[in-house]
């Protein structure tokens, strides 16, 4: 099982400075530790993660201040560009990086977004299929031709020339089950957010069979998994200490939620009080069964049963609102979790996870 680490904020009344300070920390840390990669995602206009309106540019000082973690977007909202742009600048970021690049693609969803191609905004999910090949041909070298003024067409070839001649090329899965059947079609990979440990197993079975069908190596194609993690030394001291973070995690993305449904047009009416409920109970739910919250035994079993549901990677979401200290000081035992995942040792029994409700109500709130 291979550990990265992600970063989607919510608003925690910190400094934005400090906040790219803190990100420049971590990165250090799990550079020098044997981490696999770091995310760092797309968003605009919004509390909910709106330290991050441009990966590329994040990356581009992660790349230099790092030396063998792999810089990933997680993701990039490929409806809000031209691919073409898309390509230069995750270039120029491998080239800093001397081919550490990866990329994550979304179709997007949140309406206030598309102020940059607001006609992209009903076919947003077909653009974006539809680009990700004109992203892999610009990265290979190829040149594609593209309207320019007046209707005359022009052809374009990208530089700088990356390093490496493939893009390693993520799909994000929040709600539509059809995206693990695309990403294996397309040879990509896949990064998706846990709501159902049986769900889980069913999508990543389908995904390696569409792969086999399309001519793709079954094994090779890499899914990841984004959970909310601090690994402590006490059950109860890490129930307390994140117990709140977590819940404002997701009352903030409700928030958020709600609002854009007022802006469609599509109210769900929930008032503050059910709200903080619906926050209450989901908090619970991720902590006992779909997160990396916990002892390092309690986690070591999260660990075991993503890779026997066939799981590649556990991107670790550390930033939901604990002190930046805090998370800092708790990296030396997220790495003693991932170096004794990463061994030969015996594996605790994953049937120590608490079991899912057959019902597992509100999670449908947490997918986009």
């Amino acid at each position: 099982m291979d550990f990265s680490v992600y970063f989607f904020s919510a608003n925690d009344r910190n400094d934005f400075g400090a906040r790219y300070r803190f990100i420049l920390d971590v990165a250090r840390f799990i550079d020098r530790h044997g981490f696999t990669a770091i995310w760092t995602p797309e968003r605009h206009f919004q509390e909910f993660g709106g330290s991050f309106p441009n990966p590329a540019v994040l990356s581009a000082a992660l790349a230099v201040a790092t030396e063998n973690l792999h810089i990933r977007a997680g993701s990039v909202v490929l409806p809000h560009h031209h691919p073409v742009r898309v390509v230069e600048e995750w270039s120029l970021v491998d080239q800093l990086s001397q081919g550490r690049v990866g990329v994550c693609f979304a179709t997007g969803w949140h309406q206030g977004d598309f102020v940059f191609y607001p006609d992209h905004y009903e076919d947003r999910r077909q653009y974006t299929l539809d680009n990700i090949a004109t992203v892999a041909a610009l990265w290979r070298g190829e040149t594609r031709t593209f309207q320019g003024p007046d209707g005359r067409a022009l052809e374009v070839r990208t530089y700088p020339r990356p390093c490496r001649p493939e893009l390693p090329m993520w799909l994000v899965h929040t709600s539509n089950p059809q995206t693990w059947l695309e990403a294996g079609e397309r040879g990509l990979n896949v990064l998706s957010l846990l709501t159902s440990w049986e769900k889980l197993e069913e999508d990543v079975t389908r995904y390696r069979a569409a792969r086999e069908r399309a001519g793709h190596d079954p094994a090779s194609g890499t899914v990841t998994v984004g959970m909310h993690t601090y690994v402590g030394d006490d059950e109860k001291t890490v129930r307390e200490l994140v117990r709140e973070p977590v819940k404002r995690y997701l009352a903030s993305f409700m928030t958020q939620k709600r609002n854009d449904d007022k802006v469609g047009g599509h109210s769900r009416g929930t008032d503050a009080a059910e709200q903080d409920r619906l926050a209450e109970l989901m908090a619970e739910d991720y902590y006992s069964r779909r997160s990396l919250l916990g002892t390092e035994d309690k986690c070591a079993a999260t660990v075991e049963r993503l890779r026997t549901a066939g799981v590649d990677e556990v991107a670790c979401l550390i930033d939901f609102g604990l002190p930046f200290d805090t998370v800092t000081q708790a990296l030396p035992a997220l790495d003693a979790l991932r170096r004794r995942c990463a061994s030969s040792a015996p594996r605790p029994d994953a049937t120590t996870v608490p079991a899912r409700s057959e019902a597992e109500p509100m999670s449908w709130y947490y997918t986009t």
